[in-house]
């Protein structure tokens, strides 16, 4: 499945090159028109991402979730700021499919690991970002150590099925998604379904994933530079449910 993605910035639709804030291109003024227009295409899914909400550390743009929670009716993931069991509350009580733990799961485990519990897999999903193989936390700004399979053996010992792994190096480049170490990913952890994030530039990256044993991706500015058209994500997500 291809997830679609809004990133919210001061109330805008925004994309960053490389994670970093400052370097940002605004692709909508209005978030909630573009998740009605994902809507109308039928592309069926969503990855939504509250940047000023990982800075902050805590939920920001809830209103604009609200409204697109309300214009789109496929799966919905956020993610961005949720950083304990009331910020999951939050969302699910809106009516968000998946919630996505990231700092919180590096930083917390045993709070991560209580929330699959309550929730259930299919609820909560662990973003594991970074680069060279080793975890970034708080909106990327802090890079730790702690290798990405450490995190992720963790979290599947805990329950977790989704990890959203993104190359903070290849994010918004369109250099192409880091396949090497998503393919390793996925074959080190069988029993998980790894997400594929960060420099994915057209369908042929998608299906060489796909192929390769990675099912989901996860698309920004691709989407927004022309090529991959909203289009092909629907037929895509069609075909592989």
């Amino acid at each position: 499945m291809i997830f679609p993605a809004i990133d919210l910035q001061e109330g805008r639709s925004v994309r960053l090159y490389k994670g970093d804030f400052k370097q940002e291109t605004v692709i909508n003024p209005d978030p909630v028109a573009q998740a009605r227009d994902y809507e109308a295409a039928g592309v069926g899914s969503l990855h939504l991402v509250d940047l000023d909400g990982a800075k902050a550390g805590k939920p920001i743009n809830v209103d604009i979730v609200r409204q697109v929670r309300s214009v789109f009716s496929g799966i919905l993931e956020v993610g961005g700021g949720i950083r304990d069991q009331e910020a999951v509350d939050l969302y699910l009580g809106l009516g968000v499919d998946r919630v996505i733990l990231g700092s919180v799961a590096l930083k917390h485990p045993v709070l991560t690991k209580k929330v699959i519990a309550t929730y259930g897999a299919e609820r909560i999903v662990i973003g594991v970002d970074g680069k060279d193989g080793k975890v970034a936390a708080e909106g990327w700004i802090d890079q730790s150590d702690v290798p990405m399979t450490e995190l992720i053996a963790a979290m599947v010992d805990g329950g977790a099925k989704y990890f959203i792994v993104t190359d903070v190096d290849r994010d918004g480049t369109m250099q192409g998604a880091n396949e090497s170490l998503l393919v390793q990913l996925q074959e080190t952890f069988p029993q998980a379904r790894i997400i594929a994030s960060g420099g994915v530039r057209h369908m042929e990256d998608i299906k060489s994933l796909a192929n390769s044993g990675v099912k989901d991706s996860i698309v920004g500015k691709a989407l927004y530079e022309g090529t991959i058209t909203l289009e092909e994500i629907a037929r895509f997500n069609r075909e592989h449910p």
